[in-house]
């Protein structure tokens, strides 16, 4: 339930200065599981996935085969498909766009200036996943790699209990032109695509969103690959007058929220009528 505040109320200083952080305990407990897929690889990565995901995968079984990918697309609607090809269509032309250009000049007195810009070999992109879906981050994270020229991609990703990924995120993964996909999530994901294991090999560089383990994880093995950066929680912050449509609004808190239960999704409005549509409006959508 969304709650409605105003701003005499006490709550909401609370609010505003709450911290995100982590405790000591939280990063030992990664440090572990690193090192344990340093040493162990593959037999590591499998039993942490089947302690934290419940899913029993047999040693073979870590990366995603064809067939599963060819099934996935089977179990997707049209409607879902024609989206993500929009989707990725716009994210590849923005990037084509982005990517910068090696350039080089002569000086009259000789001297010779430039840049030269060289995609890294190979890139590991981690997804969230389990039992949620979030095709736009495989997006977001594959197409720019392509773009750039990366000829290696491998994505992880955490399987459901049943050993099985959601099916969106494999076709959105095949649709961006990866096919190396690996049923494995969390610090453990992390450690395996920085490190390397009998079945993963180990990558240039990791990108993707993940919960507090994956970012510390992300830190921790920085240096021995390169990362994108350590991002927290997921925020919103709207601010919005009574002219605002109220399904909108929701859509977007609810955009943030999905990511994290310490996702923070804030709306800020002078309307009680606007705060309590949108109140309504997030209850319908997360129903529907």
């Amino acid at each position: 339930m969304i709650r409605i505040l105003s701003v005499e109320d006490r709550e909401v200083e609370r609010f505003w200065r709450r911290e995100f952080g982590y405790s000591a305990e939280v990063e030992q407990q990664v440090r572990v599981v690193l090192e344990q897929v340093r040493e162990h690889g593959d037999r590591a990565v499998l039993q942490f996935t089947r302690q934290f995901d419940g899913a029993k995968l047999a040693p073979g079984n870590l990366r995603v085969s064809e067939k599963e990918i060819e099934e996935a697309y089977e179990q997707v609607d049209g409607e879902f498909l024609a989206a993500l090809r929009r989707a990725l269509d716009n994210i590849r032309r923005f990037h084509e766009k982005q990517k910068p250009q090696s350039w080089v000049e002569t000086e009259d007195n000789g001297c010779i200036l430039g840049q030269l810009y060289r995609p890294v070999n190979r890139v590991g992109i981690y997804v969230p996943g389990g039992s949620a879906s979030y095709p736009s981050s495989v997006l977001m994270n594959a197409i720019p790699a392509r773009v750039a020229g990366v000829p290696e991609i491998a994505m992880a990703t955490p399987p459901r209990p049943d050993g099985k990924i959601v099916p969106h995120t494999l076709v959105a993964a095949a649709e961006a032109g990866v096919r190396e996909i690996y049923k494995m999530g969390g610090a453990q994901a992390v450690a395996a695509l920085a490190y390397g294991t009998e079945t993963v090999p180990k990558v240039d560089k990791i990108t993707g969103p993940g919960n507090i383990y994956v970012t510390l994880a992300k830190k921790l093995v920085y240096g021995q690959v390169d990362i994108d950066m350590l991002a927290g929680p997921s925020e919103i912050l709207i601010i919005a007058d009574e002219t605002a449509d109220p399904v909108h609004v929701a859509a977007d808190l609810l955009s943030q929220a999905e990511h994290d239960p310490m996702a923070s999704a804030v709306l800020i409005t002078p309307s009680a009528d606007l705060a309590q549509k949108v109140q309504q409006e997030v209850e319908r959508q997360i129903e529907t």
